[in-house]
C-alpha cells in the first residue's frame, strides 16, 4: 500500500522557510589531524532551506545521513570537522531536491595537553566548533572555532588600589573566550585555542599544586585584562598569525567574564571582516 507524501502537499500559508532540520544529533565521528586520529562525539544540527511550495522537510533523511557519514569516517577520517560538515551539507543538497541552501553546525568537546607553569603535564579541555553553510548555486562558507575557559585580572581595581593603598591587589574573574573564523584550509583549531589563551591574564589548569598556583595567580596579576583587551587582543593576533587571509574572511571574537564581585558578568564582541581590521 502507498503512503501519502504529505511532506510534499502544499501548505496553507505559502511562506518559504530559512532553516529546517534537526537538532541535538550525536554520534562518534573520526578526524585525522597532524598525523594523528582524533575520536569526537560532536552535537550536530542540520538544517536546508524549504520553499514555499512545500508542507515539510523529509527530516528522516537528516538522520540517515548522519549513519552514512558517521560510517565513512570510521574508515576513511576527514582532515578536520568542518570538512565533515561540509560533505553532511552536500549529501543534505543531494537527498533534498527542492533545498537551495544547507547548514550544518557541530559542536563538540576537545582536549590538548598542557604544560603548567612549574612544567607538570596536564590534559585540558576545550569546545570546538565547526559550520558549514553550502549553496547549490554558489561557493560552500566554512567556519572553525574553539571556545576556552582562562582568567582575567580586573585592572580597575589593581589601578584604584595601587592609587589609594600603594598596593598591586585586585579581583580575579574566569574567563570564558569564544574565536570563530571563516576557513580557506589553513587554520587550525589549536592555533586558535593558542591565540585565545594568549589574549587572557592566564590560561587556567585542572590541577595546580602551591608552586603552579601561586605562578598562575602572580602571572594573571602582572596581566590584567577587560573582556575589550580580551578581544582586541585576540582579533591583533589573527592579523598577525594570518597575515594571506582574504579580506572577505569572516571573524567572530567573544569574551565573558564571570564576574566574582558582581552578581552580572561582563562581555564583550566583535562580528567583522579581515578587511575590516585591516583598515
Amino acid at each position: 500500500m502507498a503512503l501519502p507524501d504529505v511532506q510534499s502537499w502544499k501548505p496553507n500559508a505559502t511562506f518559504k522557510l530559512t532553516r529546517v532540520g534537526i537538532k541535538g544529533i550525536k554520534k562518534p565521528v573520526c578526524i585525522e589531524r597532524n598525523g594523528r586520529i582524533v575520536n569526537l562525539i560532536p552535537v550536530m544540527d542540520l538544517f536546508v532551506d524549504l520553499p514555499a511550495s512545500r508542507k515539510g522537510s523529509d527530516l528522516s533523511r537528516n538522520a540517515e545521513i548522519i549513519e552514512e557519514i558517521v560510517d565513512e569516517s570510521t574508515r576513511q577520517p576527514s582532515p578536520s570537522l568542518e570538512d565533515l560538515c561540509e560533505r553532511i551539507a552536500e549529501k543534505l543538497l543531494l537527498r533534498h531536491e527542492y533545498a537551495s541552501c544547507a547548514e550544518v553546525i557541530a559542536t563538540s568537546e576537545y582536549f590538548l595537553e598542557r604544560v603548567t607553569p612549574a612544567g607538570k603535564r596536564t590534559v585540558e579541555p576545550y569546545k570546538i566548533m565547526a559550520r558549514a553553510i553550502k549553496e547549490r548555486e554558489g561557493k560552500t562558507r566554512k567556519f572553525i572555532g574553539v571556545e576556552v575557559t582562562g582568567m582575567t585580572a580586573c585592572p580597575c581595581a589593581m589601578e584604584n588600589i595601587k592609587t589609594t593603598y600603594n598596593e598591586r591587589y585586585t579581583h580575579n574573574q574566569r574567563n570564558v573566550a569564544t574565536l570563530i573564523i571563516e576557513n580557506d584550509g589553513s587554520i587550525d583549531a589549536d592555533d586558535l585555542i593558542d591565540i585565545a589563551e594568549k589574549a587572557m591574564s592566564s590560561p587556567t589548569y585542572e590541577i595546580l599544586k602551591r608552586m603552579d598556583e601561586m605562578e598562575v595567580v602572580k602571572r594573571a596579576h602582572e596581566n590584567p585584562k577587560f573582556v575589550e583587551d580580551v578581544v582586541r587582543d585576540m582579533l591583533k593576533q589573527i592579523l598577525e598569525r594570518y597575515p594571506d587571509l582574504p579580506d572577505y574572511t569572516m571573524v567572530i571574537a567573544r569574551s565573558e567574564s564571570l564576574e566574582s564581585i558582581h552578581k552580572h558578568n561582563a562581555y564583550a564582541e566583535r562580528v567583522t571582516t579581515v578587511g575590516e581590521l585591516r583598515k
